[in-house]
């Protein structure tokens, strides 16, 4: 396990933006793993974890054999590849990641070396395949057309929602980021879109119309609002959701529009009546997750995130919040700074610095607070136990995955 591991740690930040003919080559020489089964291909700026959490659950509750990969992972690396929720056990990832490596040093060039995050889809290709899983929900990791997962076709495509964000590798403009991300798109595979910008919306229509591909859009072709769900032929009132956030409705929508035409795609026979029972039971780590009373973990790591978070916390009356928030530096972390600020001017608003790569410091907080240790922080808010306050832990998702390992240490 260790070997295994020592080998990828040793890959982080090896990343390629060169095209895909290295996860080709390599699925080729693994036997093609990721057409044994079929998939569902997510993308998008920010949702994209909501709505594979939601997917996963409607197929659970149909009883369906279910892979997702994910990123990043909240506690161990385990964790992005699971089966109905369960992650990947250490002796099947190193067995795996083992025959990835050997393929690796006996038929790929020197400089033809894989990536992290290539690693990591491979293995996932594999453990599906070998799993024999009925679908396998495959999360992109940035942006689509150029992502190491796109070397799949996915039974059915799906784009959460499209902001700035990765701009140094997508692109500067709306146009440019929908784009890549709607290069998941596949010749005749339906596609399904959240919300998107009438900029970005009109960059898939014209993708699907070149492919000749149907595509399905939020609030045109389905929707939930006021707790009422349209899909597809169906209807459900009085709709609950397991996540918080009103923005999750148009992930659970999307998820649910998705999922229906997976099951028809399929001929897979649908029970209306647990659609309802799997939205409510749905939950995802570090997505505006309540760990305790009084505290919220949310990883907003870009503006549109931000000013989602910005929404919740607005519902909040009478309380008085505190947000701590940390960031890597190669972030606009200034622009969610000043939006946070902006929009909360009564919230008490605290940077911190974490372990993972370059993280914001003393040097970039200015003006605002700076919190040393965030460990001391949330042992000294813990101890205090005012009901009439409110604190989310805020920014990168590395952050997020830290202080949730940490917090479920303290409050357990």
């Amino acid at each position: 396990m260790e070997k295994i591991e020592n080998w990828l740690d040793s890959r982080i930040g090896l990343n390629f933006r060169t095209g895909l003919g290295r996860m080709e080559q390599a699925i080729r020489l693994l036997g093609h793993p990721e057409k044994a089964y079929p998939t569902i291909h997510v993308t998008g700026t920010n949702g994209k974890g909501s709505t594979v959490a939601f997917l996963q659950n409607l197929f659970d509750q149909h009883q369906k054999k279910v892979g997702t990969f994910t990123s990043p992972h909240m506690e161990t690396v385990h964790d992005r590849i699971c089966l109905n929720g369960q992650p990947i056990s250490e002796s099947d990832f190193s067995r795996l990641g083992e025959q990835v490596r050997k393929m690796e040093q006996n038929a790929l060039l020197p400089q033809d070396q894989l990536s992290y995050f290539e690693i990591l889809s491979l293995i996932a290709f594999l453990y599906f395949a070998e799993q024999e899983v009925d679908v396998a929900l495959i999360e992109v990791g940035i942006g689509g057309l150029l992502d190491t997962t796109n070397v799949i076709t996915g039974s059915v495509s799906v784009i959460t929602s499209i902001g700035l964000d990765h701009q140094e590798t997508l692109g500067t403009t709306l146009e440019e980021i929908a784009e890549q991300k709607a290069g998941i798109f596949k010749v005749g595979s339906p596609a399904v879109i959240g919300p998107l910008p009438e900029v970005a919306r009109q960059v898939c229509r014209e993708r699907a119309k070149e492919l000749n591909i149907d595509l399905y859009e939020y609030g045109q072709d389905f929707s939930l609002e006021n707790k009422e769900l349209r899909a597809r032929d169906f209807s459900w009132l009085d709709v609950e959701l397991g996540l918080s956030g009103t923005y999750q409705e148009e992930n659970a929508a999307v998820a649910v529009e998705a999922f229906l035409l997976f099951m028809e795609r399929q001929s897979w026979n649908l029970d209306p009546s647990l659609v309802k029972k799997a939205l409510a039971q749905t939950s995802w780590a570090g997505r505006l997750e309540k760990v305790c009373d009084g505290i919220y973990l949310d990883g907003a790591h870009n503006l549109p995130a931000v000013e989602r978070l910005v929404e919740f916390i607005k519902q909040e009356k009478g309380k008085e919040v505190l947000i701590l928030f940390g960031a890597l530096k190669r972030k606009d972390y200034s622009e969610m700074l000043h939006y946070l600020q902006e929009e909360l001017p009564q919230a008490s608003l605290f940077l911190t610095s974490f372990s993972y790569g370059e993280t914001i410091g003393e040097q970039e907080a200015g003006q605002l607070p700076f919190i040393r240790d965030y460990r001391n922080f949330l042992k000294d808010y813990l101890q205090d136990d005012n009901p009439h306050r409110l604190l989310f832990v805020t920014g990168s998702l590395y952050f997020i995955a830290e202080v949730r390992q940490f917090l479920k240490g303290e409050i357990n």
